[in-house]
């Protein structure tokens, strides 16, 4: 096995990505047959409902996360949510199962093919752009 630092995650759902402020987290490659991975998030106990909720809606879900390092570019993280445990009475810990998407990402045509979709061009697109490839701010996923 080995396991990673998570530096940044993202739940996507109906209305785009909901960003999840860490408070420390880990992803585990148990480098088995069915190449599965283990996500484990400290989060604020304010998360606590609408983690449950997903829970309970016992559906898939893609997250977006970063390992590593914050320059690393975003990965996508087909899972399913099958445990949540409170630490103390500021915080949780929510554990998800999946599968790292190994695609490549292809973060700078995504940053860029939704800027484009939004009706940015021109300096603003070149601007913007920058700003997202520095910062590696979230994106939608490309469907």
């Amino acid at each position: 096995m080995k396991t990673f630092k998570l530096i940044s995650l993202h739940v996507t759902g109906d209305h785009g990505l909901i960003e999840i402020n860490l408070e420390d987290g880990l992803i585990i490659n148990k480098e088995d047959e069915n190449r599965t991975w283990l996500l484990e998030a400290s989060v604020s106990a304010s998360y606590e409902a609408y983690f449950q909720s997903l829970l309970e809606d016992e559906k898939n879900l893609t997250l977006q996360i970063v390992i590593s390092r914050k320059e690393n570019e975003p990965a996508y993280y087909d899972s399913k949510l099958f445990h949540i445990r409170k630490l103390d009475k500021n915080h949780i810990s929510v554990l998800f199962k999946g599968r790292l998407n190994r695609s490549r990402s292809n973060y700078a045509e995504q940053v860029l093919t939704n800027l484009i979709e939004k009706g940015v061009s021109g300096q603003a697109l070149l601007t913007q752009f920058k700003e997202h490839m520095k910062l590696k701010n979230k994106i939608p996923p490309v469907k």
